[in-house]
């Protein structure tokens, strides 16, 4: 039935052009064309079907191509960095190169991995504030406590001295600011950030919520209503101590109330940091309270809620700081939350 069907769709084929040529060569015989020219047309108007049917019922199928040397599969990404990183070991002097390797392993999550390329990029251009902003950037990550602080934050001052319309830069340095507890700066910082971004863009939303939230724990607090509008998400969380742990108490002790999504990075999406003599205590969590404009309470549909009694002061966990958690709820829960610390970190 196959064989039937290339037939006679050859045939047709070949028909209609006949009926296209002919009137064309009878013209051309008209003005004196020579005979031969018309039989190529028109044995080309035959055969050029005929020949394309019996091509495809020699290699148009599958099996024609068993014995074809078929394509080398396409490299992917582990073996292109293997390669990259083959390059700069023969040529460590190549800027390029190390600027994708850094790159690279930064989208992939391999945050140590691009610090250690942008060091390499910093020693060929040590003024470069591509290279000093990655580095900041990455070394943040690679960090259990996420902190810009020491060699990070001289290299965003610097990039910002050059480039101070720096937007990553600028935004990192006003999260070193807040981290540090230096709200009123970081809301500076963020607000020289403000006029670079597109008005009404998401960046320039979640930008507008971090500087009210550094205004708030300023003393600053915006209007209400402004505070409403800015808000977005919000868990209420009800913080107690359990009663066989008040004895380890200790003054100058801080508590860290936070909220981190279900799956994926340990950083959190809000925390809350206030005096342990004040439980116990009630603490909203909000979009404001993010740490980067796309890791947000309301970027994610659950969350791990948690608090931790630090003897240090540190938000990283240390043995002997008390901690207790929820467990996971969801982002838009409307009831209270409750968490009681019941256990000391080993």
């Amino acid at each position: 039935m196959k064989m039937l069907f290339y037939v006679v769709a050859a045939a047709m084929i070949a028909a209609t052009l006949v009926l296209l040529l002919w009137p064309l060569m009878r013209h051309g015989r008209s003005q004196g064309r020579s005979r031969g020219v018309f039989a190529l047309a028109l044995g080309i108007a035959f055969v050029l079907p005929l020949a394309a049917a019996g091509l495809y019922l020699a290699v148009g199928t599958p099996r024609a191509l068993d014995g074809v040397a078929r394509q080398a599969p396409a490299m992917d990404v582990g073996q292109a960095l293997a390669e990259l990183r083959a390059h700069l070991k023969e040529s460590p002097n190549d800027a390029q190169g190390w600027l994708l390797l850094a790159q690279t392993t930064s989208a992939m999550g391999r945050s140590a991995e691009a610090r250690d390329a942008y060091d390499q990029l910093l020693r060929l251009a040590p003024d470069n504030p591509t290279a000093m902003v990655g580095w900041a950037e990455a070394d943040s990550m690679a960090r259990a406590d996420h902190r810009i602080d020491g060699r990070s934050r001289e290299l965003l001052e610097r990039a910002v001295q050059q480039e101070p319309d720096n937007q990553r830069a600028l935004w990192l340095l006003g999260i070193s600011d807040f981290q540090q507890d230096r709200y009123a700066d970081a809301a500076a910082t963020w607000r020289r950030l403000q006029p670079l971004l597109e008005p009404g863009s998401s960046v320039a939303k979640a930008v507008a919520q971090q500087i009210a939230a550094a205004d708030a724990r300023a003393g600053n607090p915006p209007p209400a209503t402004s505070a409403a509008a800015t808000q977005g998400a919000q868990l209420t969380v009800k913080v107690s101590l359990a009663p066989a742990l008040k004895d380890k108490l200790q003054p100058g002790d801080t508590l860290f109330v936070y909220a981190r999504a279900e799956q994926g990075p340990p950083m959190p999406l809000a925390v809350a940091r206030l005096d342990a003599a004040r439980l116990p205590a009630t603490v909203e969590l909000t979009d404001a309270m993010a740490m980067a404009p796309t890791m947000k309470l309301s970027s994610v549909p659950r969350v791990f809620v948690g608090a931790r009694i630090s003897h240090s002061g540190q938000a990283i966990g240390q043995a002997g700081d008390l901690e207790g958690d929820a467990g996971v709820v969801p982002v838009d829960r409307r009831e209270p939350v409750a968490v009681l610390i019941d256990k000391v970190h080993p």
